[in-house]
């Protein structure tokens, strides 16, 4: 039986982890690195890169390198390269093949199954959208599981209290807190709250605003206007960011930036963590509201927690930090690893949904109730938002309620279907709209249709009505244009299976030519060395053998190349060098 892993697919970087001999394990990608970048690259080639690849070229080919996709999860938001337009699934998906294929690569074997975690305040169409991101991936995702709610399960592993703990994960673009009671055996969300825009990526920005108004004040440089020259500031930037964590200033030195008239811009300046704190302190006050209402939810004072756990790069902020204690009295724990605590709980959770139970302080088993970030309304007349399911409600959720008609012998109803906390339908967000056919003719308000809501273990919400009246029951679809179909999803999954082919193929055909290349310098060094010796027929046919080989390597079209020509050139090398050894030797 092949091993289920689990995913901490984040804005920022992402983490894959196994559990292997009862605990999880973190897989390192192919340069030994325990994260991977969240980043990809499409070369002029037709190549796409992943991770430090990506990141290492950003500089040079920017407009061609996406960054920070999960900001855009479940939105219309596309990015166009080559004439093709990619949504947010296709380019989350090209981040989790790379993470399943060192996955597989580390266990030497296939992986299908994988538990991927989201933000607590992602909503049903974000969750949905990773889940079809994790399908094209070519992953079968047993759960999706909220990323503070994985932290909880992997500091309960190896923590025996019953407690109640908060967890703060401030990651690179998402900010999520939840009050979590842990018993033997049982870990229950009790609430959680959050911002789906604030992260590491608003600080870095901060950073970025502040040395570009340096630069256009004192170098007269715009570097918004030159892409290379911005990406240098950004990278700059984020560096910056991480140096001030431990340090009390951060020297940034840009040489050659850009050319601002005559001369080239060498930019040296050092950021001090009281300006970083100055210019960021809105950022940090602005996790304070999630926490109170967290609390608030919740039904307990902050006085009543027994551990607070940090999760995510940007709590590594010493600003952060001391937030925290201001807010709740308690010194942060550091008790596991911020950026790799998400995938081993996800680890964790993806062996106990393939029948391995790991053990939670003295329980046989691990149970997780999580709860619905948002509460769930419809629009109702007057366009008030009628309350169905409460946020913070334990999931899953199975929920029914009886409408009926506005108008006199109506023949159908449109319901829009919204997630929110606003009293009106126009404040809150519309996740989709179905219709309901069919209705018998009837004065307004007589016809009853019950209309009900599921929401799974994984967030996600299905929807389905009946009419009372005439016992027929039909099946709703929320259809949101926000949202992959099917047949969106079957083509980009027949894409990404030909790009992988594709990548295959120039991976192939990277190493035949440097076989041939190697081969063909040695066989002019052996008729150099053999010249007066090698009979002229030979001598003729290396040549000709030569010759050959460097045309097919002239003819090479990446794009068009099949397994069947990179095995011709294979060939034309081993004919060169049964023709060549006995004089190499």
């Amino acid at each position: 039986m092949s091993k289920t892993i689990g995913i901490d697919l984040g804005t920022t970087n992402s983490c894959v982890a196994v559990v292997e001999g009862g605990c999880p394990v973190i897989i390192p990608n192919e340069r030994g690195g325990r994260t991977t970048p969240s980043v990809v690259a499409f070369t002029k080639e037709g190549e796409r890169l992943v991770g430090e690849a990506a990141v290492h070229q950003s500089v040079v080919n920017s407009a061609r390198t996406v960054s920070s996709v999960k900001r855009h999860m479940g939105t219309d938001w596309r990015f166009s390269v080559d004439g093709k337009a990619y949504s947010p699934q296709e380019i989350s998906s090209i981040i989790l093949a790379k993470l399943k294929k060192d996955a597989e690569n580390y266990l030497g074997e296939p992986v299908k199954d994988a538990v991927i975690t989201v933000p607590a305040y992602f909503n049903d169409i974000q969750r949905q959208a990773t889940k079809d991101a994790g399908r094209i991936a070519g992953l079968n995702v047993l759960r999706i599981i909220n990323e503070p709610t994985s932290a909880a399960l992997a500091y309960g592993l190896n923590n025996g209290t019953p407690q109640k703990i908060m967890v703060y994960d401030l990651g690179g673009g998402t900010f999520d807190v939840s009050i979590i009671e842990m018993g033997e055996g049982v870990i229950e969300v009790l609430a959680t709250n959050g911002d789906n825009h604030l992260g590491g990526d608003d600080f870095d920005e901060r950073i970025v605003e502040h040395l570009g108004d340096i630069l256009r004040k004192e170098y007269h440089v715009d570097v918004q206007k030159d892409m290379a020259a911005y990406q240098r500031v950004r990278e700059a930037a984020e560096k910056a960011k991480k140096e001030l964590s431990s340090a009390h200033s951060a020297y940034i030195i840009l040489p050659y930036l850009s050319a601002g008239g005559a001369e080239p811009v060498n930019f040296e300046y050092t950021l001090t963590r009281e300006k970083f704190n100055e210019l960021t302190r809105d950022l940090v006050d602005r996790t304070e509201v999630p926490v109170r209402n967290a609390l608030a939810d919740a039904g307990i004072a902050a006085s009543e927690l027994g551990k607070v756990l940090l999760v995510g790069g940007s709590t590594r902020i010493p600003a952060v930090q001391d937030k925290v204690f201001q807010m709740t009295g308690i010194v942060p724990s550091k008790s596991i690893n911020p950026d790799e605590c998400v995938a081993q709980g996800a680890a964790a959770q993806a062996n106990t949904l393939s029948g391995e139970a790991l053990v939670l302080y003295g329980g046989n088993s691990i149970l997780l109730l999580d709860v619905t970030p948002l509460s769930l309304s419809i629009e109702t007349v007057g366009g008030v938002a009628t309350r169905l399911v409460e946020r913070n409600t334990t999931l899953p959720v199975h929920y029914s309620r009886i409408f009926s008609t506005a108008a006199p012998y109506q023949r159908n109803v449109e319901i829009n279907v919204l997630q929110g906390e606003r009293p009106m339908a126009r404040d809150n967000k519309s996740i989709g709209k179905f219709r309901l056919n069919g209705i018998k003719r009837a004065p307004a308000g007589v016809p009853q249709i019950e209309v009900t809501f599921d929401i799974d273990a994984n967030g996600i919400l299905r929807v389905s009505a009946r009419d009372l009246d005439t016992g027929r029951e039909q099946a709703i679809t929320i259809n949101d244009n926000e949202r992959m179909s099917d047949a969106e999803i079957e083509q980009a999954i027949r894409d990404a299976q030909q790009y992988a082919a594709r990548d295959g193929i120039r991976r192939s055909l990277f190493e035949v030519n440097s076989d041939a290349e190697k081969a063909i310098a040695d066989a002019q060094k052996a008729m150099d060395k053999a010249k007066k010796t090698m009979p002229k027929e030979e001598k003729k046919q290396i040549k000709s053998e030569i010759s050959r080989l460097r045309k097919l390597m002239a003819d090479e079209k990446p794009d068009r190349m099949t397994e069947g020509d990179v095995a011709q050139i294979r060939d034309a090398v081993f004919l060169l060098r049964t023709y060549t050894e006995k004089y190499i030797l």
